[in-house]
């Protein structure tokens, strides 16, 4: 009797038809033993939902995997012959010369392979009727499904009935993705779950993200889709590079109808809302059975859904969080802000948002060769927001971290925006109307680019990568690289910022960052005189928008005027109070808004600006597990419990909690009552994780006044062996509702 995990897949003769031919000297295949579960963990690829349910081969390219495979006699290695044929499962015309194709004779031992770039097979034993056999696909192998064929001598033609997924390998030295380093292999390949980073730069929070790669249609879905909306041939899906720059088009749909559509705006009547996605499983789930592109988006979600799609083909993939990021739509390398002759500012498409998100991608880059600085292998930007178009597409990268740090502008793919993002200058100009020579007001040096966080390695907490990206802010080597690349872009912009002059007056906005949601906060504006010898008489506004957390679709708050008189080398303060009252109906679901001030100077033609982005602090949902072992120690349930304080002075009403963890196929979604001001939302549940592994509960709140609130819980579920066997997590008991503490 054959292991239910291991058991044979291949077309099998019954014994009738040899009954006649016992004699015969021919050679037949009765059945084959692909070794699932060996297999899979030796290649790291045990967890996936088809190898659990046996439904596919799933093996990392470079490594060899073992193949049993029983006959109908005793096998001869001195007259015997058999043939490997492997074909591209989705190939048209499989040929040998794209690499569709491959024909393998195993050698007599399995001491060489062959070359790392070649198919190799060697025979590792044979007793009796047993012959196994190990197969390395070549370290840089299509990444894709394959078919395989076993022939005999005589040219009988036996198929598997099981695909087999070939997976890229960063356990393998000679793979363009291999990462030496074991934990973060774990972290950025085996980890399904991740943390995102969001709100400001001086306000930063977490949000819990099911990566999801293991679970059910993930892995085929994103095999599938670099064929069919990234386009990929087949004999190219091998080369990271080609596939990160497909990954980045093909999950937003504005050119190939790809797999999210992105959205900024306050309402989602026709779809989810972006707030409301837990993780990557439901939205590759949808776009896998409808073929649609599913709603909504924003850069958190593509971020998000490009990671499970690389970590799930094997690429390491970590998220990335820029905070203050700018967006250069010039190719200016500057942020550049404009604003009228009353200090009103006017619609540009430059924009900073609170943040942004990205990810990056762990490859060689051998197409680079050598810059400056080195080679250009290591992490790779690979952004999947529709921002700006790259040959005719809306994608971005691969662009390698080393080279955006140094400025060199020039290195494929899209460098010179991701430079922007991280490191450009902030220039304010007063702009007279169409075709009139414009006004450099200020520039700000060291606001663009704070904080670029990623999940630490193996650590629920953040990880500061801002130094990967360039160099301490206003040090002579970040001033220097700045030059270099300005004087690359050849833009007017650019041109005018370099043959700057100096104002006496500087704005600075001081803000408190830790302010809750719910609360009025204050704005604090110090003007100060830089002179040494002449006063000024300054007026100006302060003004509050509400906006998108991109910087988008503002809606005025506040504004107040101020006049002030400033004595040489002297400060002085106007202030602003906002109330909740005042901006609540105004308030997008992230809680943004942009403070900005102009000052006008009295006798001069000096005139000056400054803004900064606040985020409210929201609060923390709270966790509560604890497992419930029924009928002898023959499964766990986990008893979960959420709870979630109002931090509004109004009740919260609509209220719903959306959850995702270990044996959690599909999200669960559980409603709660009216929660009074002051109370608390609620809610409890029992399930059965699937089975015994370490994982992450992730829990999400909304209502119709307060969104987009997080929590996780890491959590190692404990099940015996008898309970893989179970079904996905079991929905046991649900109780909730809002409560006055």
């Amino acid at each position: 009797m054959w292991n239910s995990l291991s058991r044979p897949y291949l077309r099998t003769r019954s014994s009738s038809d040899h009954e006649d031919d016992s004699s015969s000297e021919e050679l037949s295949i009765l059945e084959v033993d692909l070794c699932l579960e060996d297999n899979h963990v030796r290649h790291h690829t045990k967890y996936f939902n088809a190898a659990f349910e046996e439904e596919a081969l799933i093996v990392r390219r470079g490594d060899p995997f073992e193949v049993q495979i029983h006959f109908n006699r005793d096998y001869d290695p001195s007259q015997d012959n058999i043939n490997f044929t492997f074909t591209v499962a989705d190939a048209i015309k499989p040929s040998a010369g794209n690499r569709t194709l491959n024909v393998l004779s195993p050698n007599d031992t399995i001491d060489d392979l062959g070359e790392p770039t070649e198919w190799g097979a060697g025979i590792k034993s044979y007793d009796g009727q047993v012959l196994t056999v190990l197969i390395k696909p070549p370290s840089n192998c299509p990444v894709t499904v394959w078919k395989l064929d076993i022939d005999t001598e005589l040219g009988d033609s036996y198929p598997l009935t099981l695909p087999i997924y070939v997976l890229f390998n960063p356990w393998c030295p000679d793979d363009q993705v291999y990462l030496e380093d074991r934990d973060q292999r774990k972290e950025y390949v085996l980890n399904d779950t991740t943390l995102i980073w969001t709100g400001s730069y001086k306000s930063l929070s977490s949000m819990p993200w099911k990566v999801g790669q293991y679970e059910r249609d993930v892995l085929e879905c994103s095999l599938k889709v670099l064929g069919t909306v990234g386009k990929v041939k087949p004999a190219f899906r091998g080369d990271p590079v080609k596939v990160a720059r497909a990954l980045s088009a093909l999950v937003n749909q504005n050119d190939e109808e790809g797999i999210l559509v992105g959205k900024w705006a306050k309402h989602f009547p026709d779809g989810v809302p972006p707030t409301k996605w837990t993780g990557s499983t439901e939205i590759l789930r949808e776009f896998y059975e409808t073929k649609k592109p599913v709603k909504y988006a924003q850069c958190w979600v593509f971020g998000g859904v490009l990671a499970t799609i690389a970590r799930s083909l094997g690429i390491p993939a970590r998220i990335i969080t820029c905070f203050s990021p700018a967006h250069d739509s010039d190719s200016s390398l500057t942020m550049d802000i404009f604003v009228d002759k009353n200090n009103k500012k006017l619609d540009h498409k430059d924009s900073i948002w609170n943040f942004h998100v990205w990810n990056e991608l762990w490859m060689q880059r051998p197409d680079l060769g050598e810059g400056q600085y080195g080679n250009f292998d290591g992490w790779q930007v690979v952004d999947g927001t529709p921002q700006e178009k790259s040959d005719e597409m809306y994608r971005l990268g691969p662009a390698p971290v080393s080279a955006v740090k140094n400025g060199e502008i020039q290195t494929p793919f899209d460098t010179p925006f991701v430079f922007a993002e991280v490191n450009a200058d902030i220039l304010t100009w007063r702009s007279y109307g169409d075709g009139k020579p414009k006004k450099l007001l200020s520039w700000d040096t060291q606001s663009v680019g704070k904080n670029i966080s990623t999940k630490a390695v193996l650590e629920w907490k953040r990880e500061d990568v801002t130094d990967s990206y360039k160099y301490a802010e206003n040090t002579m080597r970040e001033r220097s690289t700045m030059m270099k690349a300005l004087e690359q872009t050849r833009h007017n912009f650019s041109k005018l910022y370099l043959n700057k002059q100096v104002n006496d007056i500087q704005l600075e906005l001081e803000l408190d960052h830790e302010v809750t949601i719910g609360k009025d906060f204050s704005v604090q504006l110090k003007i100060t005189n830089r002179s040494e010898s002449r006063s000024y008489v300054v007026s100006g506004i302060i003004q509050c928008d509400a906006i998108l957390y991109n910087g988008r679709d503002a809606e005025e708050v506040k504004t107040i005027e101020y006049d002030l008189e400033l004595q040489p080398d002297g400060s002085d303060y106007a202030s602003m109070e906002v109330t909740f009252d005042e901006y609540f109906d105004m308030m997008s679901s992230n809680a943004s808004f942009r403070i900005s001030a102009t000052a006008t100077v009295e006798g001069t033609d000096l005139d000056c600006y400054d803004e900064d982005n606040l985020s409210l602090r929201k609060p923390t949902i709270m966790i509560q597990l604890e497992e419930v072992e029924e009928e002898e120690g023959e499964r766990r349930m986990m008893d979960v419990t959420m709870s979630l304080e109002n931090p509004l002075p109004i009740p919260l009403t609509k209220g719903m909690f959306i959850v995702e963890g270990p044996g959690i196929e599909k999200p669960l979604k559980f409603k709660v009552g009216e929660t009074p001001v002051g109370g608390e939302a609620r809610a409890s549940f029992e399930y059965t994780p699937r089975y015994a592994r370490r994982g992450t509960i992730v829990v999400r709140f909304d209502s119709e006044e307060l969104e987009d609130v997080n929590g996780y819980k890491y959590v190692f579920t404990h099940l015996p062996y008898s309970s893989n066997l179970m079904s996905w997590g079991r929905l046991m008991r649900f109780s909730g509702g809002g409560s006055t503490k």
